[in-house]
């Protein structure tokens, strides 16, 4: 069987939901389903949407194999067999918008909207979600990363670390998107076309009888790409000498090293003496390479101290998110079909911040004319006509309403583009290349106040006079 055979890549309860509703017949039912997020990752003042091509991919090829049929066929429920057979007749049949891979994106809006018949829109959650929670996540790890460095070569080389090949390979392209210039895995750059970069590890220095016999075999092999690791044994009495010594070698041959590798130790000060070491050497020309454990916060501090590195090999705390590792990414049922019509639905729940927000929406990005930059994010029920018609509107906080300013000359760019109609991929995705296209033009429409890794501005997600009393209305209900 295929890895990527993955329709039962879901909760079991989604299968029993599914049962039920074969059972009562109401398996046709029209529903619609969001996905959001109800906080932001890591203290940031944006995430960077990912996970679109993967969920595409999914759908596409969503169906029961006999192989998931049989294993079903043993489960305790005793599922009817004329439900299993139901099941091998299934496909995707319905309708998905979502936003595009790379846009920066907030808590509490819709990222991805599924409509179709409940027996595949409950299918499809898990997931869905799994795809875009952990992508989201990396991107924007990424993108806190690039932030820090906005001029420096960034290195994903989290793959051993990561949980499972599927995480290595999709947190590198989610790395890509968000301002990674390259990864160390082999498989994400073949399948995605993502540059790859590698070096030597410490076994190659170590499986020879001194250092420099070790640089100068490797330099030997790869003259034009001599990146050499000299932290094996002791960085500046041994490793960058030797490091010189084979530039010179090579520069003997009409050939340049490109970098030496530090992996260990105090950064900050090995970068700094290293970099005065190959200066008066006449090697100004190799750069300094630094791994070891590198987050956003070592990078920052070590920039403060005025380190001298050129590029960031960037592993376990990105392709993990060490310091939150999960999203929380949620996707809640906000309108069922009753007597032929679609009815918004709430959930409503003890914990504010979780009662969600009814109805069929869109999300309309307000860009100031003015200023060219983005004033606040304004989610709509579907089908309100003050932004196609460009009325005047007032962006009035959903917690505390008194909170608000108005707006007349802007533009309403749609979050949400229809990906999917009734089943069908309506256009070919966009190439990963557009897709970071795409993302450092999303960067320009904010002020900086938004962007900065400490202490964000929090950036305006808010609904329009409609959405917001029809989820007051339904509370109401509720309530009585």
């Amino acid at each position: 069987m295929s890895s990527e055979h993955l329709t039962l890549h879901t909760d079991k309860y989604q299968i029993n939901m599914m049962y039920a509703h074969w059972f009562h017949q109401t398996l046709d039912q029209r529903s619609v389903f969001e996905a959001y997020f109800r906080k932001l990752p890591f203290g940031n003042g944006f995430a960077v949407f990912s996970g679109l091509e993967r969920i595409v991919s999914y759908l596409r090829d969503l169906r029961f194999s006999e192989a998931d049929l049989a294993y079903l066929a043993t489960q305790e429920e005793n599922y009817d067999p004329a439900f299993l057979e139901a099941l091998r007749q299934f496909r995707f049949t319905g309708s998905l918008w979502s936003a595009q891979e790379g846009s920066l994106v907030f808590a509490n809006e819709p990222l991805i909207r599924v409509e179709g018949r409940i027996f595949e829109t409950q299918l499809v959650e898990t997931a869905l979600l799994n795809f875009m929670n952990y992508q989201t996540l990396i991107a924007t790890k990424a993108a806190r990363i690039r932030q820090v460095a906005p001029d420096d070569i960034l290195m994903e080389f989290g793959t051993r670390r990561a949980q499972e090949a599927d995480a290595a390979v999709w947190g590198a392209r989610a790395s890509y998107i968000a301002g990674f210039d390259a990864t160390s895995n082999m498989r994400a750059g073949m399948l995605f076309g993502i540059p790859t970069k590698g070096t030597h590890a410490h076994a190659w220095v170590q499986d020879h009888e001194t250092e420099e016999e070790a640089f100068r075999r490797f330099a030997e092999a790869l003259p034009d790409h001599v990146t050499l690791l000299v932290d094996t044994y002791d960085t500046l009495r041994s490793g960058v000498p030797n490091a010189i010594r084979i530039a010179k070698q090579l520069e003997t041959k009409g050939k340049r090293m490109k970098a030496i590798r530090l992996d260990s130790g105090d950064l900050a000060y090995l970068s700094k003496t290293a970099r005065t070491m190959l200066d008066e050497a006449g090697l100004d020309y190799v750069q300094i390479v630094a791994s070891n454990d590198l987050d956003e916060s070592i990078i920052l501090h070590l920039k403060a101290q005025g380190a001298r590195i050129d590029s960031w090999g960037v592993g376990t705390q990105l392709i993990t998110a060490a310091d939150q590792p999960s999203l929380g990414g949620v996707y809640k049922l906000v309108a069922r079909e009753r007597d032929g019509k679609l009815e918004p639905v709430i959930k409503i729940s003890g914990n504010p911040e979780k009662v969600s927000t009814p109805g069929r929406k869109e999300v309309f990005r307000i860009v100031n004319k003015e200023t060219g930059k983005a004033e606040a994010d304004y989610i709509t029920l579907a089908g309100e006509r003050d932004i196609e018609e460009q009325r005047p509107l007032k962006l009035f906080d959903p917690v505390h309403p008194y909170m608000s300013k108005n707006i007349s000359n802007y533009e309403a760019i749609p979050l949400l583009r229809q990906i999917y109609a009734d089943g069908k991929l309506l256009d070919p995705l966009p190439a990963l290349s557009d897709i970071r296209e795409h993302h450092k033009r999303q960067l320009a429409l904010y002020w900086p106040e938004y962007l900065r890794k400490l202490n964000p501005e929090i950036y305006p997600v808010v609904l329009s006079p409609a959405a917001w009393k029809l989820k007051m209305d339904l509370i109401e209900k509720y309530r009585e």
